[in-house]
């Protein structure tokens, strides 16, 4: 089976997989959580972003472009416009503060039933003004099919980026116009999604259709063993990927958000939220912020000009 195809696979299964996991996981955290509606023109949200304000910034497969939503605020304005830019479906976002940039993952999404706004070809990565929106850098992942998924950063400003469609990792140096590839290891076959650096300076990533958790060693900019991780629990399209604390916050695409701590080549994965197919996350001080995109209804709603369901992102405090 082609990436391509494997992707519409696991799309197609994920609808069964959202019931199952929510009947298996709690609910109670819709009790502790509040929530922002988002604007019909922004369906099937899959990445949020955040600034130290609260600020938050949010993408959209369905629709494209980037809306933002003032810290404290409810109302969405955009930030960037569907199209704008050559932009197609928006997948990873990351608010680099320090340097006053926003990174927007741009992709064509036709094959899983989201055509986007214009026909730009490719997977293409985009770095923007955070002040006043002007594009500062756009480059295109290399190679034939690839799709840039989630990002993040070291701290020299360099980012790291999941190509989903291919089993590896890429980094762009600042100041570079092109990717280098960090790493690639068949063993990142099955859809690499998030990606976060843990305390320990090492990266970590997940794979969407393989429920998987890798670490890769890290040593003064140099990636060394690719190792996966063993899970308390099976990972259920483990989708967005931040740190948090001692570890990291992830969500899955069957609702469940849960804190992640590694030791050794184990990572125990607490549930600590459940919400309706979650796929982006992002930390302002102790508020977590989770984007709904509910991907299991994407090809379907937009084939069949179906009414699409209403997208929230909502947020609970962890203590």
């Amino acid at each position: 089976m082609s990436g391509l195809e494997t992707v519409r696979h696991a799309l197609r299964l994920s609808a069964l997989s959202l019931v199952i996991a929510w009947a298996a996981l709690p609910a109670a955290a819709a009790d502790r959580s509040t929530a922002i509606r988002l604007p019909d023109t922004s369906r099937f949200p899959e990445s949020v972003t955040s600034l130290a304000d609260g600020t938050l910034f949010f993408s959209s497969i369905a629709d494209g472009g980037v809306l933002r939503i003032e810290g404290g605020g409810a109302a969405a304005t955009p930030f960037l416009k569907p199209g704008e830019y050559g932009t197609r479906s928006t997948f990873g976002l990351l608010a680099d503060e320090r340097r006053g940039t926003l990174w927007v993952a741009s992709n064509d999404a036709t094959a899983i039933g989201a055509p986007g706004p214009t026909t730009t070809e490719g997977g293409w990565v985009k770095a923007f003004d955070l002040a006043t929106g002007a594009l500062r850098l756009s480059v295109r992942l290399p190679g034939g099919k690839a799709l840039a998924n989630d990002f993040a950063l070291d701290g020299d400003g360099a980012l790291y980026v999941t190509d989903t469609l291919a089993p590896r990792i890429l980094r762009l140096k600042p100041g570079a116009t092109a990717f280098e590839v960090l790493v690639e290891d068949d063993t990142l076959k099955n859809g690499l999604d998030g990606i976060a650096f843990g305390i320990d300076g090492n990266l970590y990533v997940n794979t969407f259709l393989g429920g998987e958790m890798f670490r890769i060693g890290m040593t003064n900019g140099v990636a060394g063993r690719v190792t996966r991780l063993e899970t308390t629990r099976p990972l259920k399209f483990p989708d967005g990927l931040r740190p948090f604390r001692d570890g990291f916050v992830m969500v899955e695409g069957s609702g469940a958000l849960s804190r992640v701590t590694v030791s050794g080549d184990g990572a125990k994965v607490q549930p600590i939220g459940q919400f309706a197919g979650a796929t982006g996350v992002t930390v302002v001080g102790n508020r977590i912020w989770v984007a709904e995109g509910q991907l299991s209804l994407l090809a379907k709603t937009l084939k069949d000009s179906r009414e699409a369901p209403s997208f929230h992102l909502r947020t609970m405090d962890v203590e």
